[in-house]
């Protein structure tokens, strides 16, 4: 009688703690709540399976307050072999996850409330955004918002005709170090990023974005001009501001990849880094969802990508001094 007791004991205490654990499991078919339905537009990227299992983690942090990615639209780079071979391995990823492949931005936008723009090709963006414009939903745009500045000046011109805020950021803007800046004490910085090319994009557009953003996000916008130093492994591109200050971006395409760089300030110099993943930027997608208020202004986001142009333009004239405000004025005309 004893032994049996004592079995029936650890079975009920077997089958209490199972139901525990079920109840710190949240099922992939767990619904979120009202107006949390993410959205994912573009699988060929791995920002697409990093965020997705962030949000449909089994116990996901509070911080992103329930919001979960139920659907998502694969496509995405056709052509861009590097990105569209991933789309096939990343559908399989995600519907793990409990999220919904659909045929089409149309039918995405019927299943969710809000958007996360991931494909890898910013070609694509512009049609893209227009259709989740268009039905007034919440977006978030990864980088690059675009592949070309006229598309970034026509993305945000449309964000102001259909009245929904938008912004676009690179996961370096939250690098580490970065929050013990006072902005206001910087006197210059440097940066560096791998700058990796792709045919189909701007030099820096693809990967360079990532150092340079870095550079923004501690000197801020203002910049006048730029100058680049070009060669095949390696590009410097200097920046003066208006207000005299200098900052300089280094892209790199030898050697290891890292990402870091130098804060000149009026307390001493600053080092940042390392990389500090991709859920600060998160956080802030989630927080933009809940306010609809942007973290990065538009103009900031325009000026990154005026930059860049403006660096291409000079490595076109032979390393001359380049004004932003005349590739901007270039593709306002376009």
């Amino acid at each position: 009688m004893h032994s049996l007791n004592r079995r029936t004991f650890i079975l009920q205490s077997a089958a209490a703690g199972a139901g525990l654990g079920l109840l710190n499991f949240q099922p992939l078919s767990a619904k979120p709540a009202e107006g949390k339905r993410v959205g994912i537009i573009g699988l060929d990227t791995s920002h697409s399976i990093a965020f997705t299992k962030v949000l449909n983690a089994a116990q996901p942090d509070p911080v992103f307050e329930g919001y979960k990615v139920t659907a998502a639209y694969p496509y995405g780079s056709k052509d861009i072999e590097s990105s569209a071979k991933r789309i096939p391995g990343y559908i399989e990823e995600v519907k793990k996850l409990g999220v919904e492949i659909v045929d089409s931005i149309k039918d995405l936008l019927s299943k969710t409330d809000v958007i996360l723009l991931e494909t890898n090709d910013g070609r694509l963006h512009l049609p893209q955004a227009l259709e989740v414009f268009k039905s007034g939903k919440k977006m978030f745009i990864d980088k690059p918002v675009a592949a070309s500045l006229s598309d970034t000046l026509a993305i945000y011109e449309a964000s102001k005709k259909y009245k929904v805020p938008i912004f676009s950021a690179s996961s370096l803007r939250y690098i580490k170090g970065i929050e013990a800046i006072d902005k206001a004490k910087v006197l210059g910085a440097d940066t560096f990023s791998p700058a990796v090319f792709e045919k189909t994009h701007p030099d820096f557009y693809w990967y360079g974005v990532h150092g340079v953003e870095t550079l923004y996000t501690v000197m801020g916008k203002g910049c006048k001009s730029v100058t680049r130093v070009h060669t095949p492994d390696t590009d410097i591109v200097v920046g003066i501001w208006e207000d005299g200050r200098t900052g300089t971006f280094r892209g790199t395409r030898t050697g290891k990849h890292d990402y870091g760089g130098t804060v000149f300030t009026q307390d001493g110099n600053k080092v940042l880094g390392p990389y500090g993943g991709y859920e600060p930027l998160l956080k802030d997608i989630i927080k933009y969802f809940q306010t609809g208020e942007v973290p990065v202004t538009p103009e900031e986001t325009i000026e990154i990508f005026a930059f860049m142009e403006a660096a291409d333009e000079s490595k076109r004239q032979g390393g001359k001094n380049v004004l932003l405000e005349t590739v901007l004025a270039k593709a306002r005309k376009k």
